[in-house]
């Protein structure tokens, strides 16, 4: 254990968090997104795991550790449903909630179609598979940076 992560954040994830730079994107999906072969076209090229837990606990977990890029208008994006790309079911709506809290303001997840996303994701840093069963749990972010202390 380490006191300040949260318990989810396993070695493999905190590395992998650690490893991405200013820009990398990074994948968190629910249960029915093809993860696993995305994953294999990745910068890290394997599958991440956070297993029996939504994707809004694991991404409150994710952002508690990484900061989202400022710089661009699209660092938090959504998987759109098929045929109503303005809907934004519950799942979407609870990692909403989650990164206005990390973010400390509103944070607008930015929609993008579900095939746009597939490939969106498969130039990814890497994918992280949650253990959420709702449809549409499927999130982009892009890392930002975490500014010099000041002297």
């Amino acid at each position: 254990m380490l006191k300040g992560i949260n318990p989810l954040l396993n070695a493999d994830v905190l590395y992998a968090l650690r490893a991405m730079g200013h820009g990398d994107r990074l994948v968190v999906c629910d249960t029915n997104f093809p993860a696993d072969s995305i994953a294999r076209q990745t910068a890290f090229g394997e599958l991440l795991r956070i297993d029996n837990v939504s994707t809004a606990k694991a991404i409150e977990a994710i952002l508690s550790v990484m900061p989202l890029d400022t710089f661009v208008e699209d660092a938090a994006m959504r998987m759109e449903i098929v045929g109503q790309p303005q809907e934004v079911p519950p799942v979407q709506r609870e990692v909403q909630a989650v990164i206005d809290r990390a973010e400390g303001r509103s944070w607008p997840l930015v929609g993008v179609e579900r095939h746009a996303f597939y490939e969106k994701a498969k130039t990814a840093y890497c994918v992280i598979a949650t253990g959420e069963r709702r449809f549409y749990g499927c999130f982009l972010f892009t890392k930002g940076v975490i500014a010099p202390d000041a002297e």
